[in-house]
């Protein structure tokens, strides 16, 4: 854990319980005396810095050492649209893709999406936050919803389409958007109407699941 998100951060005194609690001193062990990193959802960009001070039954209480500006971000933007998938194949990678530095994620419904999968936006968040507090990362993956591709690459003109063709995604590739399909991939009527956008492939003989391409892309662009 590099830090903690508190809604007192940024007081002199902070008090942490419940869940956060059991996870510092129960799971953790931390002692008194010990120094501990903790962020205030509003405002994310400073660190404030504590010295864990008392221990409790069921509360620790933390004194205030130091606050500054400390923005933790990838160097590269990236937005996936990604063709909806089952939530349980997207929360295996979240974490992951969270680290990588993926800005935006936005699901769309394709032909061959089972329409009864809906994005739990909520549960995705629960997953960021613990994963932002593991990885250090001080800004929050966006996530949107899209009806349908003719929709998402009128938005997005300039996005690339990773499919199977001849091309090799080169490490050097500097991309800002990539579409990238469910499981079975693009249909026939959704693969002629992207024949206009840049496609391009991985290195690899192997078919991949949407949610291994998707962590592979995104790898290979923002790493």
């Amino acid at each position: 854990m590099v830090y903690l998100f508190n809604a007192e951060a940024g007081q002199e005194t902070l008090h942490v319980k419940s869940e956060d609690f059991k996870y510092l001193i129960k799971v953790r062990r931390h002692k008194v005396g010990d120094e501990l990193g903790f962020r205030n959802k509003e405002d994310i960009d400073t660190l404030h810095l504590y010295r864990l001070q008392k221990i409790e039954p069921r509360t620790a209480e933390f004194a205030r050492i130091s606050s500054e500006i400390l923005r933790v971000k990838a160097e590269k933007e990236l937005h996936i649209g990604w063709c909806v998938i089952d939530n349980k194949s997207v929360e295996k990678v979240l974490a992951s893709l969270n680290e990588t530095g993926v800005k935006k994620i936005t699901f769309i419904y394709c032909e061959r999406s089972q329409k009864n999968f809906k994005p739990d936006f909520k549960r995705f968040e629960r997953i960021l936050q613990a994963s932002n507090q593991q990885c250090g990362r001080t800004e929050f993956m966006e996530f949107a919803t899209c009806k349908g591709l003719e929709v998402f690459i009128k938005e997005n003109p300039e996005t690339k389409v990773f499919d199977f063709t001849d091309k090799k995604l080169e490490c050097e590739s500097d991309f800002t958007t990539v579409l990238i399909g469910c499981e079975g991939g693009f249909s026939a009527k959704e693969k002629e109407f992207l024949k206009n956008q840049e496609v391009f492939r991985l290195g690899t003989p192997m078919i991949l699941r949407s949610e291994s391409a998707v962590m592979a892309v995104a790898s290979k662009i923002l790493l």
